[in-house]
């Protein structure tokens, strides 16, 4: 069987009578299940009923990158009611059920990515062969979208692997490697690049025994267990995720605690289910976040004109814990780091926190740790500037120290050498004034912790040479950051939208309201740390600082216990007391012993000072849009990405509504509240 009417599907029958199904859809770069692949596949599936039967049917990519990516997720946000989203996937659905229904042995051939729909389409197979390379990866990220599996994987995984290792998949979304996948039962055979095809040949040739789950595995899913399990995944779900913001990982518990033992039903369920969740808020704007770190990326992607010339040698200055992380960070992204500090001993601990990050990143793999340590050099005279593609200052954050260190370094660097200032609140326009070439200085802010948080601001002032800011951005996105363009001001964007919240926390608290409430209000607001607890981790020496630059150039104001806090030695985690008490780093637990409090005014004041400093930047063109607004502060400060962003959350609210609230609090409370002029913009827009 060979066939040229179809656009993504290439079906190739061998002289053994073999199907191959080559997956290669048009003008993308990665195969995606649109509606238009799935109704070529269901037609190809039709065809094959009516003739003969093939001797076996092997489902393959002719992408490099990978298997299939998953679903067409810009069709989800076209529907705009449950029943459109229940046609959507029951195509689906129908779809698979044709695969799995076929009476000859079917496989899915992977290599690379194999997510979500590409991973349920896998399990409609009789089997599954992966290549056993690094690249190799299994897995349902949806939970991560607000959504579910929803084209028979919630059916299907728990009957493969059991109840544990499944809901663990689909509720965590991580991927798994071939390996990993082999033992536990997701595929059948791990094999390398060059023996996929002979495999896929030798199974349908002597198709050996469908996987069917271990014992221990299938008790899992028995009904009289399945309620005891249920409690125990709803306690460990809830303490990441509560069900009011994030109702995803509780209803894949509810499809198989309800329905495990009709599977048609459960399918049935499967799809209500997720029609439901399409048109939720929640998935709507993790969809959002989905694109908006797409149009991140993008920020660092170089035309099909552009030259792009990586960075393979890296200078850092500073080995703090900033400069130190940063360092380590390159290296572990295979790039030669040589770390410069005064102070040998603050290298050394620097260079063994890389190898903590290293073990963490690379467990089990022995020569990669030492590969990586070993792109780590210690440089305590600075011998590795002349060599750097690309200088990265990370000392204290003072003028003075940053210009002085700039004169002595700037005649040493090579020509083209990137020079980038890491330093969180200080406009570049006044730090450049000491260059020969003030066009060069752009700020790369990277945010703590270095390896957890995504997003780096490239900073630039009216006077930054453009293509070296595109290149600043280009080597954010080689170290797999994500690069948002800031224009240089006091706090840039992240910190000066995220330090008006913690002051006003700050003030609540001088109010009398205890930092635990505080804190616990914003967790319920869907922040993933408290105010306070996130000062006490910066340090309240490093608060107060940015708080007193903005407050020169911005309305903020310095809260009074905050300079007495710090003036008495308490400097949050490191000094073992801040807001709270701590004890070899960590927070020690007490009671909350304050009085009654107001959750939505406390609510309205912290997150209201967000919008507003956001509705402020959005007016001085500190970022471009509304969106790169909202993904910088998602990604910069982890803002509840179940509300889309501050704008997104504002615009839901009503902007007039939400302004009018901003009015209000001014009354109550002073001209902190003032809205911002730029409301006035929005709204004409």
């Amino acid at each position: 069987m060979t066939d040229t009417q179809y656009k993504n599907w290439i079906p190739i029958t061998d002289a053994e009578g073999i199907l191959w199904l080559h997956l290669d859809v048009e003008n993308s770069s990665t195969n995606i299940l649109s509606a238009p692949v799935l109704e070529e596949l269901d037609s190809i599936l039709d065809d094959i009923g009516k003739g003969n039967l093939p001797l076996g049917v092997v489902f393959t990519s002719d992408k490099e990158n990978g298997f299939i990516a998953g679903a067409d997720i810009r069709e989800f946000t076209k529907v705009s009611n449950f029943d459109e989203a229940k046609a959507h996937i029951q195509r689906g659905q129908f779809v698979f059920n044709k695969i799995e229904a076929l009476k000859c042995p079917t496989i899915a051939l992977i290599h690379g990515f194999c997510m979500g729909g590409g991973f349920e389409l896998a399990l409609a197979c009789k089997y599954r062969i992966a290549d056993d390379g690094p690249k190799t990866r299994l897995s349902l990220p949806e939970v991560q979208l607000g959504l579910h599996p929803a084209f028979g994987g919630t059916v299907r995984l728990p009957r493969l692997i059991g109840a544990p290792a499944a809901m663990d998949m689909m509720l965590t979304g991580k991927p798994y490697n071939a390996r990993k996948a082999k033992k536990i039962g997701l595929i059948d055979y791990a094999v390398p690049t060059r023996q996929l095809i002979p495999a896929a040949k030798k199974t349908i040739m002597n198709p050996p025994r469908v996987y069917k789950p271990k014992k221990m595995q299938a008790i899992t899913n028995h009904m009289l267990v399945r309620p005891i399990l249920k409690h125990f995944m709803i306690k460990t779900v809830a303490k990441k995720a509560s069900k009011e913001h994030y109702p995803a990982p509780y209803a894949i518990i509810d499809l198989w605690a309800k329905y495990y033992d009709d599977p048609k039903k459960m399918l049935e369920e499967e799809a209500n289910s997720e029609a439901s969740l399409v048109n939720d808020d929640t998935a709507k704007n993790l969809i959002r976040v989905f694109f908006l770190r797409d149009q991140l990326k993008a920020q660092g992607k170089a035309s099909a004109e552009e030259k792009v010339n990586n960075v393979k040698e890296v200078h850092v200055i500073g080995a703090g814990v900033m400069g130190g992380d940063i360092a380590a960070w390159c290296a572990f992204k295979g790039l030669r780091v040589t770390l410069q500090d005064r102070d040998p001993a603050v290298i050394a601990k620097a260079i063994k926190r890389a190898h903590k990050l290293f073990s963490r990143k690379m467990r089990g793999d022995r020569l990669g740790i030492i590969a990586a340590m070993d792109r780590l050099i210690p440089d305590v005279k600075g011998l590795g500037i002349p060599k750097a593609d690309i200088v990265i200052e990370a000392i204290v954050e003072n003028i003075d120290a940053k210009q002085g260190l700039y004169r002595e370094i700037e005649p040493k660097m090579k020509k083209g050498a990137l020079l980038t200032t890491n330093t969180s609140s200080i406009p570049l326009e006044i730090l450049s004034e000491c260059l020969a070439t003030p066009d060069r200085l752009v700020g790369l802010h990277f945010f703590n912790p270095v390896a957890q948080m995504p997003l780096i601001e490239i900073v630039t002032a009216d006077n930054t040479d453009k293509d070296v800011a595109k290149r600043t951005s280009q080597f954010a996105a080689q170290i797999d950051r994500l690069p948002l363009p800031v224009k240089s001001g006091p706090g840039f964007l992240v910190n000066r939208i995220l330090m008006p919240y913690m002051l006003e926390a700050v003030r609540i608290h001088e109010e009398g309201v205890s930092a635990a409430a505080i804190d616990k209000i914003a967790l319920k607001f869907g922040m993933p740390m408290g105010p306070l607890q996130l000062a006490d981790t910066v340090g309240l020496d490093i608060c107060l600082s940015v708080a007193q630059i903005l407050s020169k150039e911005l309305d903020v104001t310095v809260p009074s216990s905050l300079e007495n806090m710090v003036k008495s030695g308490k400097l949050g985690a490191k000094s073992g007391s801040g807001f709270y008490e701590y004890s070899n780093g960590k927070k020690v637990k007490s009671k909350d012993s304050s009085k009654t409090v107001d959750t939505k005014n406390i609510t309205d004041r912290l997150i209201g000072r967000m919008v507003n400093e956001s509705v402020a930047c959005l007016r001085e063109h500190v970022v471009a849009d509304k969106d790169l607004l909202d993904a910088g502060i998602i990604f910069g400060t982890g803002f509840a990405p179940f509300r889309g962003g501050p704008m997104n959350y504002a615009a839901k609210e009503g902007l007039d509504e939400y302004r009018g609230k901003l009015s209000s609090l001014e009354q109550k409370l002073g001209s902190s509240f003032k809205p911002d002029d730029g409301w006035e913009q929005l709204a004409s827009h």
